[in-house]
């Protein structure tokens, strides 16, 4: 059957290395009727010896191949060209058209090659750490370890700084408290002692012008006198076996005062204590006055300090001139002559 169009061109070569056989020859295909044999109900094209693709198929073949690889070699093998016929070349569609080829070609001329810049997996890797460059999952979590073992590292420094710092300042605390109690336990006993010493100045103040007043009252029932027998002492001179009264020994006829005004309540001879004197004070303490040689008072007669009673003798039981002076309460108990003139402030 004749045909009507062209006659094909003379076959032209295509390297061996591009199909990865022998150098083969092409020649355009024109199916027909008895290329084409129906397949249940539908029908496909008949494998042709040669080079029987379709330039459409080998066009994407060819883009996909350059595309995905930059160039169609093996790692041992040098980059080998491949040549197309212009008929073929001129018919191959936009590589950028292609599904899955376009988003392989670049504008550029050149085009940068493409590097991982992360890990096959990020899983565990927070935002920061992706800003700071952290690409490695594990090496991620163990700078997160070791940083939370800081943070608690150091959490239980701090801690521990605390408790030292607050132990220190309770010492501190306590000690200054001491001190400080110690301080105003010595300002207490110092002021208890000065108050005490005060009041005890005043007390001796207050006494001594008790004394001052009262010895502008009372008066020594003698002057020029010496002490020869004490109240109390024990000896078998004296009849009760025990001497009652204090003895001032003086000269013959010296004067014996009134020591507080009062009243006369006895004046003469008493037995053993020969002439005798008693003034009773207006308290009720009677004071007796014994052995005078001579009395110049007389019962119920008031007398002021100061004032003569009688002089001084060696009448009744004695051994030498003197005075034996008593001391009796209202109740009529001796007592101490010396003691009660002291308590009048005056000085025996």
């Amino acid at each position: 059957m004749a045909s009507n169009q062209p006659a094909p061109e003379a076959p032209s070569s295509l390297s061996a290395d591009a199909f990865g056989g022998p150098e083969r020859t092409w020649e355009e295909w024109n199916p027909t009727a008895e290329s084409i044999r129906p397949v249940r109900g539908k029908h496909r094209v008949a494998k042709q010896r040669g080079l029987a693709r379709s330039s459409t198929v080998l066009g994407v073949g060819v883009i996909a191949a350059v595309g995905a690889g930059g160039m169609a070699t093996a790692q041992s093998k040098p980059p080998v060209s491949i040549s197309l016929p212009d008929s073929i070349a001129d018919n191959l569609p936009d590589a950028k058209s292609l599904p899955g080829v376009g988003a392989f070609m670049s504008d550029e001329a050149e085009a940068a090659p493409v590097t991982a810049a992360a890990p096959l997996t990020s899983a565990g890797i927070t935002t920061a750490e992706a800003e700071q460059g952290t690409t490695d999952a594990g090496e991620a979590l163990r700078a997160r370890i070791l940083q939370q073992a800081e943070q608690q590292q150091a959490a239980a420094d701090a801690e521990a700084k605390a408790a030292e710092e607050k132990a220190a300042a309770e010492k501190a605390a306590a000690e200054a408290k001491k001190q400080q109690d110690e301080a105003e336990a010595k300002a207490k006993a110092k002021a208890a002692a000065e108050k005490k010493a005060a009041e005890e100045a005043a007390a001796r103040k207050a006494e001594e012008e008790r004394l001052a007043k009262l010895r502008a009252s009372y008066t020594l029932p003698a002057s020029g006198y010496t002490i020869t027998s004490t109240y109390g002492q024990s000896g078998a001179m004296w009849s009760s076996g025990q001497h009652t009264g204090t003895d001032f020994a003086g000269a013959a006829g010296s004067p014996l005062k009134a020591v507080h005004s009062g009243t006369i309540t006895s004046a003469g001879w008493s037995g053993s204590y020969g002439y005798r004197t008693v003034l009773q004070l207006e308290d009720g303490t009677e004071i007796w006055y014994a052995h005078q040689s001579s009395i110049d008072v007389s019962v119920g007669q008031k007398v002021s300090t100061g004032d003569t009673i009688g002089r001084m003798g060696a009448t009744g039981n004695v051994t030498g001139v003197h005075l034996h002076l008593e001391v009796r309460t209202a109740g009529g108990s001796a007592m101490d002559p010396i003691a009660w003139l002291n308590s009048k402030g005056l000085n025996v």
